[in-house]
C-alpha cells in the first residue's frame, strides 16, 4: 500500500527519488520521506506528513549531493500519519535506515523484547522495530550488513517489501520482499528498486521482479539475488511493456478522467487477438490449457476485493448464463477465514488489478493447498498473482493510476466475457452462430463506449444538481445489479457521499425507508429482460418523491414518463451491458467529486494497491 523507491548509481539520487515518489503516490499519500547517503558517508533524512509535494518543499535545496538514496510515500497502518511515523526509520545508533511496505505482524512481541534489552523507539511503527532488530543482529552476531538483514528476516512474521542502506557504505543497497511487490530496475551502471515499474520506466526498460522470500543486494555496479535461506538465484530480466506516456495525465485534469476516456482502447486491447468472429473462435492460452478439465468442471469460485469483486459478480451471470456452470463469488478478505469447502474439482478465478492484493493472494494460497486449479485475471505483468496461478489472462488495460478503478473494471469484465464464452464453446452450451453474434457485438463495444462518453457534459449538468447530496441509492436487476454496486462504490470513495447499491426488488425490504425528495436514486433501466420490473421499482421510488436518474437505452421514449433525469446509452446485448452502463456512473461520480472539491485521484484513507490484510 505504501510506495518505495531507491537508487544507486552515477546520477544525483534526490530528483529521481522525488519523481518516483510522485508516480507512486497513488499507493499511499499520508506522509513521505527520503534518506540520502553522501559519498562522505553522511546520512540525510527528510520526512514530512502530507503529500510528496510537501516533502519537496520542506527539503527546498537543503539536501547535499548523494548518488545513493531511497524514498517512501506512506499509507498509514501502525501509527498516525505524522512526521515522526513517516519513513525512513533509523536504527538506534543511526547507522542503518529502512523504508517498508507491508505489516510486521509480530512487531509487538519483538518490540517488547528489544525494549527489555535497552532499545528506545521514537515512532509507533512496526517498521522501526525491524530496523532495530537488524541493528541488534548485526552487533551481537558480528556479521556483515547483508547477513544481519537475512538473519533478522527469519524472525519476522508478516508481509514486507523493504530497502535498507548502511551509513558505512554509500555503494550498498539491500532490498527484500515477502508478500509485497518489489521490482529491480537494471540500468547502465545504475540500479533502481521500487514497488512497481512506474518510477523506473523513464530510465531503463530492464527489470527483475523479486519473488517472495528473495533479497537483492546492490553493490556498486553489480547486483545479486538470494533467498532468505542464502541460496543464490539467477535473476530473469524482463523488458517493460509500459511507456512513459501511459503514466502521465496527457492533458486531462485528473488521471481518473484520462482513464475513463481510455476505455474504448483498453476494452479493445483486452479482446484484441483473442477473438476470431468469422470462425466463432476464442483463443486464450490460459483457458485452452485446461480444455479437458473445463469440459467437466462442476463449480467455479471467483475471489476478489472491491471493484474486482463487482467484476466477479458480472462473471457469475456470464458463466451461469452461457457455460451453465454454478458459480460462487467470494470476498477474498473473508474466503480463508470461514473454512470453505473446496477441492481439486474446483476452478478458482482470482481477479485483481494490481496482481498484488494481499487478501486475494491469501485466498489463492488456500485454494492451491486444497488442490483446486487456480486462474488469475490481472493487469500488471510480472505481479504475484500471475506467478502464483496455474494459468491466467492479462487484461491489457495499461497502467491505472487513479485510485478509483475505472478502465480496470471494464477490462476485467471483457476478460470474463471471453473466458465464459470460451468455456461455453468447449462445453457445447452455446452454438457457433450465437457465439458469432456475441463476438460481433463485443467488437462494437469500443465504438459504443465512445458514443456514451459524448454525454459527458450532460452528465456534468446532472452532477451539479446532486453535488450536495448526503446519500444515494443505486438500483439494478440482473446484469444491472453489479453495475449498481460499482456505481455506488465509485460515488462513495471519491466524493465521500454515502451510497449503496441494491438489487432493485430489494429496495422494498428496507432501503425504501430512506427515500425522500432529497434522495437521488440511480437506476439501471435499459430495455433488457427485466425492463418492466425495473419500471415498477422506479414508480415505487417516485411515489416517495425520490429523484430518479435512469440509465436507459437510446431511443427509449417510455422512460421519459418515469425518470427525472435520463442518460442514454446505445443498445447492446444484455451480457455486454456492464461495459456500457458503468461509463455514465463513472462520469457522474467524477464530476460530483470535483464539484465538492475532493481529491479525485487520491481520495482520503484509500490506496490503489492493498498489499496488507
Amino acid at each position: 500500500m505504501c510506495g518505495i523507491v531507491a537508487y544507486l548509481g552515477h546520477r544525483e539520487a534526490l530528483p529521481i527519488i522525488i519523481k518516483g515518489l510522485k508516480r507512486l503516490e497513488y499507493r499511499g499519500y499520508d506522509s513521505a520521506g527520503v534518506a540520502l547517503l553522501t559519498p562522505e558517508k553522511n546520512l540525510q533524512i527528510f520526512k514530512k506528513s502530507g503529500k510528496v509535494a510537501d516533502l519537496e518543499q520542506a527539503i527546498d535545496g537543503s539536501a547535499k549531493f548523494a548518488s545513493t538514496g531511497m524514498g517512501h510515500t506512506r499509507w498509514a497502518t501502525h501509527g498516525a500519519p505524522n512526521d515522526v511515523n513517516a519513513h525512513p526509520h533509523l536504527s538506534q545508533n543511526g547507522e542503518f535506515a529502512i523504508i517498508h511496505n507491508g505489516i510486521i505482524e509480530n512487531y509487538a512481541s519483538l518490540k517488547q523484547a528489544l525494549k527489555e534489552r535497552g532499545h528506545e523507539f521514537k515512532s509507533e511503527t512496526d517498521t522501526e522495530v525491524l530496523i532495530h532488530l537488524i541493528e541488534e543482529v548485526y552487533q551481537n552476531n558480528k556479521v556483515g550488513f547483508e547477513e544481519a538483514v537475512r538473519m533478522a528476516l527469519t524472525q519476522v512474521v508478516g508481509a514486507y517489501a523493504i530497502v535498507i542502506l548502511s551509513k558505512k557504505d554509500p555503494n550498498y543497497l539491500i532490498g527484500a520482499r515477502k508478500g509485497s511487490p518489489m521490482v529491480v530496475g537494471v540500468g547502465e551502471g545504475e540500479y533502481f528498486i521500487a514497488s512497481d515499474a512506474t518510477p523506473i520506466v523513464e530510465y531503463t526498460r530492464n527489470v527483475v521482479y523479486l519473488n517472495d522470500g528473495e533479497i537483492v543486494i546492490v553493490e556498486g555496479k553489480n547486483f545479486t539475488v538470494k533467498t532468505i535461506d542464502n541460496a543464490i538465484k539467477t535473476p530473469y530480466i524482463h523488458e517493460l511493456e509500459i511507456n512513459l506516456e501511459s503514466i502521465e495525465k496527457g492533458g486531462f485534469d485528473h488521471f481518473m478522467m484520462k482513464e475513463i476516456y481510455e476505455q474504448p482502447r483498453s476494452i479493445q486491447d483486452s479482446f484484441r487477438g483473442r477473438i476470431h468472429t468469422n470462425e466463432g473462435l476464442i483463443t486464450m492460452a490460459g483457458i485452452d490449457k485446461f480444455e479437458d478439465k473445463l469440459k467437466n468442471i462442476k463449480r467455479i469460485i471467483i475471489v476478489g476485493c472491491g471493484t474486482s469483486w463487482h467484476a466477479g459478480l458480472v462473471g457469475e451471470y456470464l458463466f451461469e448464463d452461457f457455460a451453465r456452470i454454478p458459480v460462487e463469488v467470494e470476498y477474498a478478505s473473508e474466503f480463508r477465514y470461514r473454512n470453505p469447502v473446496i477441492d481439486e474439482h474446483d476452478f478458482v478465478i482470482a481477479i485483481s488489478q494490481s496482481g498484488e492484493t494481499a487478501d486475494t493472494l491469501a485466498a489463492l494460497e488456500l485454494a492451491k493447498q486444497k488442490g483446486a486449479t487456480i486462474f488469475g485475471i490481472c493487469n500488471v505483468v510480472g505481479s504475484s498473482i500471475p506467478r502464483m496461478t496455474d494459468a491466467g489472462a492479462y487484461t491489457h488495460a495499461g497502467p491505472e493510476i487513479g485510485v478509483a478503478s475505472t478502465k480496470a473494471f471494464t477490462a476485467q469484465v471483457t476478460a470474463l466475457i471471453l473466458i465464459a464464452l470460451s468455456i461455453a464453446k468447449k462445453k457445447g452450451t452455446i452454438t457457433t452462430q450465437r457465439l458469432r453474434e456475441l463476438l460481433t457485438e463485443l467488437e462494437t463495444i469500443p465504438a459504443k463506449v465512445e458514443e456514451t462518453l459524448k454525454s459527458n457534459e450532460y452528465i456534468k449538468g446532472i452532477a451539479a444538481q446532486f453535488k450536495n447530496a448526503t446519500n444515494a441509492l443505486y438500483l439494478g436487476r440482473g446484469y444491472g445489479f453489479p453495475i449498481a454496486l460499482e456505481g455506488a462504490l465509485k460515488l462513495k470513495e471519491i466524493s465521500y457521499i454515502h451510497a449503496e447499491g441494491y438489487p432493485a426488488a430489494e429496495m422494498k425490504h428496507g432501503p425504501i425507508a430512506l427515500i425522500d425528495e432529497e434522495m437521488p436514486v440511480v437506476v439501471i433501466a435499459t430495455q433488457h429482460s427485466n425492463y418492466e420490473k425495473v419500471i415498477s421499482n422506479i414508480q415505487e421510488v417516485r411515489a416517495r418523491k425520490g429523484k430518479v436518474i435512469a440509465i436507459s437505452t437510446k431511443g427509449d421514449e417510455h422512460i421519459k414518463d418515469h425518470a427525472d433525469y435520463i442518460i442514454h446509452i446505445p443498445q447492446c446485448e444484455e451480457a455486454m451491458l456492464p461495459l456500457l452502463a458503468t461509463i455514465p456512473l463513472q462520469l457522474l461520480s467524477y464530476h460530483i467529486a470535483v464539484m465538492r472539491g475532493c481529491n479525485v485521484d487520491q481520495p482520503r484513507n484509500l490506496a490503489k494497491s492493498v498489499t496488507v490484510e
